[in-house]
């Protein structure tokens, strides 16, 4: 099952690494890559998931999402 977040994901092709990356900029430092767009965003849908919790874990707070960004 997908999870339901409604973080911004910007995905881009990086030339240098020959893969696309995906960035989640509501979520410091939460970023995937992959072969192709599709397993990019697949990628950083896990990676959500696992700063939310371990943002739980260390008790720290987790930002709501707030939609488009106006400098994305």
């Amino acid at each position: 099952m997908r999870p339901d977040y409604k973080y911004e994901i910007i995905i881009y092709w990086s030339e240098e690494d020959k893969t696309f990356i995906a960035e989640v900029p509501e979520l410091a430092g939460c970023m995937a890559d992959g072969a192709t767009y599709g397993e990019a965003l697949q990628n950083t849908e896990r990676v959500i998931q696992e700063w939310i919790e371990t943002a739980h874990e260390l008790d720290r707070p987790i930002p709501k999402p707030k939609g488009k960004l106006s400098f994305a």
